[in-house]
């Protein structure tokens, strides 16, 4: 009976279900289930590779509860024992593994699907009628244990469901056409024109004379300031155009008509509008790890009939490439630079030696501190410029600069001068030649200045119009200068790749096979699999992950949360990461984020800076601002008051701007806030390095708390830099006595009123002199232990 009931349940699509012992068993199945997809998409062409499993998450299945047992009353219960003795047998058999191999389960799946095929079987009160059958005759002899493998399949692909649609997600994610991705710029024959050349060479003036004299046109520019100046200089030329950056849209027309020419910000140009004339600046950035996928879509999708590229001719080659899959020929103009350029054969060395129209070139905000601070003890007046200042700050401080009228002369800044602002430099002085920088991994290093950014920077003195006629360069140490020299008379490596980046239309359908997996699994799963050729590469997605893992647990739908986690937003900043987090969750809920519950979160309003900690949590809340306007572009009904949180927005700005304006009184009250001999920090960057081979001196430092980075650059009498290594690690031991001042016991103390802060420095400077004549080097040590051998004598 119970045997004759066992054909009766069989399924028609159950083919392995007919195997039976040993090799025969193995050959019968092969023919059902190598018909898999993933062993056509592993083996079918040469050019598909293995993905990375160790990125397939298994989704969880729950072990069946104590039901009515089929199984059970056509044969009889089941002899747990014996069955985990089988299932171990099944889990050792070469050919099974091997079986597993051909259907896409390499030894990593096969071991974690096995383990969860037989915990779901050993925890369940009950197993579907056929799996109970198998495990019946298995147990009693009637059987073998590679009857298991079908069930064992369709369980591996309950859990890692990619297994069944391997051949899709690689269809999805074939990176390898991209120029197939705009029928629209496919549809019409595009005319390229790139205009190579330096910096201040006119190149891109040329481009936007005739973006001018076109019927439509649109500019699409790294930077926002870049893009606002565009937008003003149509405008003032009598040619209508709009602004479109991530966080706005003005309009030239008061109607809200779109006007026929746009300025924009390159990840905000559209591949779907008609344009007689585009402009695509600074190309080269096409190989940004993190923002080249921007360059790559403008490039290949813009619908204009011309095309005007800008940038360094390191890029021709790439470009010519790629228009040659795209059928298109590319027309080279090439410029030369409008004033002459010098290298200095000597060094600043002191900042005593400064003159009007220098520009002192940090990468890193603490070594701007520490310079504007030393620079002012000196009765001059400075103008500062970094990355994470405002726009309208930034504008405030070059028109500051540039005013002849002005008493500043002198400006202090990061590479950030490097493009989007027009400034009178006379000499431009690198205070380093080292900058952090993102490898391909993602990953931070600390490495010289390449060619290019050596280039782009140095190219600002001088500027064309200007009241500088040559510009000048110069380092502030002489180790550094042979150094640049070096990297100015090296060739710009060329542009070798284009960047790619996953779409939302491209995740959505790898979610709609995958609906378990989690945003980020979806990229890495993605990215693992994408197929590109030598000329593409897919940009680095790291920070993408970090927000999809930190918005994981709130709700949101696939669409939005993609959104969020392509929001510009620096992680390294707790303040608006933790505002994204309440974004997400306020929007979840479907509840607008309005203007006053934005004003009570930034506290808002807010006074001037007292200190630079203020002053970078004024530039934190700046941030958030922009973060809301960017999202306020995407969802208008979630966060309705754009136009309220711009005005404050704009205030905000001027009270960054009086900030930054005294910087050096705040940075002095940064330290008095302290304990004497310290100051406060507040920003990440640690003060750089002059040269490569000094790296390791930081490295050692990374250890030590934010607040002894700001100490040193602000505490170190005379000129910043050490002048070597070995004076490097002698501050770096004087960092330590200054930490000794930080401790939690000399706190201690001083609040109990047993130590003062004249105590404290008097005791710093006797460490100091005691180190200086080696009294606790070696010969110290051996000193002491004879000293505590005299004692204990004296005890006995």
């Amino acid at each position: 009976m119970r045997r004759c009931a066992w054909p009766l349940l069989r399924l028609p699509a159950r083919a392995g279900l007919v195997l039976r012992h040993g090799g025969a068993a193995a050959a019968r199945l092969r023919p059902a289930a190598a018909a898999s997809s993933f062993s056509s998409a592993v083996g079918g062409d040469g050019s598909s590779r293995a993905p990375d499993t160790s990125l397939f998450v298994p989704v969880p299945l729950k072990p069946v509860g104590a039901e009515e047992d089929v199984g059970a009353e056509l044969t009889r219960p089941l002899d747990k024992g014996e069955v985990l003795k089988n299932l171990n047998k099944f889990y050792k058999r070469k050919e099974i593994q091997r079986l597993g191999a051909e259907n896409g389960l390499d030894a990593r799946l096969f071991h974690q699907a096995f383990i969860s095929f037989r915990k779901y079987i050993m925890e369940s009160g009950s197993v579907s009628a056929d799996l109970h059958i198998i495990l019946n005759d298995i147990c009693c002899d009637a059987g073998h244990v590679d009857d298991l493998f079908p069930f064992f399949l369709r369980h591996a692909k309950q859990i890692f469901p990619m297994l069944d649609c391997m051949d899709d997600l690689r269809k999805i994610s074939d990176l390898r056409l991209p120029p197939n991705w705009y029928p629209d710029a496919r549809a019409i024959q595009r005319k390229i024109i790139f205009h190579a050349g330096p910096t201040n060479s006119g190149k891109t003036y040329h481009a936007i004379q005739r973006f001018l004299s076109a019927k439509s046109g649109i500019y699409c520019g790294p930077l926002k300031l870049l893009a606002h100046e565009i937008f003003q200089k149509s405008n003032n030329a009598n040619v209508p155009c709009d602004l479109v950056t991530g966080e706005e849209r003005v309009y030239a027309n008061e109607d809200a008509r779109q006007a026929p020419h746009i300025a924009c910000t390159i990840e905000m140009c559209s591949t779907n509008t008609p344009y007689e004339v585009a402009v695509i600046d600074e190309i080269q950035m096409i190989r940004d790890p993190a923002r080249g996928w921007a360059w790559t879509r403008a490039l290949l999708g813009l619908c204009a009939e011309e095309i005007h590229v800008c940038g360094e001719a390191a890029a021709i080659d790439l470009v010519t490439e790629l228009m040659y899959t795209t059928g298109e020929e590319v027309e080279v103009r090439n410029y030369e630079r409008l004033t002459p350029l010098t290298v200095l054969d000597y060094p600043l060395e002191s900042l005593d030696n400064l003159r009007p129209g220098d520009c002192i070139v940090c990468f890193s905000k603490n070594d701007i501190y520490s310079i504007s601070r030393q620079i002012e003890a000196r009765g001059l007046e400075c103008a500062v410029i970094y990355g994470s200042l405002p726009p309208g700050t930034k504008l405030e401080q070059a028109k500051k600069f540039n005013d002849p009228d002005d008493p500043c002369k002198i400006l202090v800044a990061t590479d950030a001068i490097g493009m989007g602002l027009n400034l009178c430099i006379r000499r431009i002085i690198f205070n380093s030649i080292v900058k952090p920088t993102i490898n391909e991994k993602g990953e931070k290093e600390i490495d010289s200045i390449t060619t290019s950014q050596a280039l782009q920077i140095a190219g600002r003195a001088g500027r064309y119009g200007s009241s500088f006629k040559q510009g000048e360069v110069t380092t502030m140490h002489h180790d550094d200068l042979i150094q640049l020299k070096e990297i100015l008379s090296e060739p710009v490596c060329p542009v070798k790749a284009a960047g790619l980046h996953p779409t939302p239309e491209q995740i959505e359908m790898f979610a709609y096979h995958l609906p378990d997996a989690t945003l980020s699994n979806l990229i890495d799963i993605f990215v693992s699999l994408s197929q590109v050729d030598g000329l593409y590469f897919v940009c680095n997605i790291d920070d993408f992950k970090f927000l999809a893992d930190m918005i994981q647990h709130i709700p949101l739908n696939l669409r939005s949360r993609y959104v969020f986690c392509t929001a510009p937003l620096n992680r390294k900043e707790p303040f608006v990461c933790t505002t994204l987090l309440k974004f997400a969750r306020q929007f979840s809920r479907n509840e607008p984020l309005t203007f006053d519950w934005l004003c009570q979160h930034t506290k808002w309003p807010l006074a001037a800076p007292k200190n630079i900690k203020e002053l970078v949590h004024l530039e934190a809340v700046h941030d958030v601002f922009d973060l809301y306007l960017w999202l306020s572009y995407r969802f208008m009904d979630m966060f309705p008051d754009a136009v309220l949180v711009r005005d404050i927005q704009k205030k905000l700005d001027d009270i960054i701007q009086v900030g930054v304006s005294n910087i050096t009184k705040l940075i002095r009250a940064s330290q008095s806030a302290a304990v004497p001999g310290t100051a406060e920090v507040v920003s990440e960057d640690l003060p750089l390095p002059r040269t490569k081979r000094d790296t390791r001196a930081v490295s050692d430092r990374h250890s030590a708390r934010s607040t002894e980075a700001l100490s040193i650059a602000v505490d170190v009498p005379g000129e910043r830099r050490a002048k070597n290594l070995k004076a490097y690690r002698s501050s770096t031991r004087q960092e330590g006595l200054k930490s000794y001042g930080r401790g939690s016991l000399a706190n201690r103390l001083l609040r109990e009123g047993l130590l003062t802060q004249e105590m404290l420095r008097q005791l710093e400077s006797e460490w100091q002199d005691q180190h200086r004549n080696g009294r606790y080097g070696i010969g110290s040590k051996r000193d002491d232990q004879n000293s505590s051998k005299e004692m204990e004598k004296e005890k006995k």
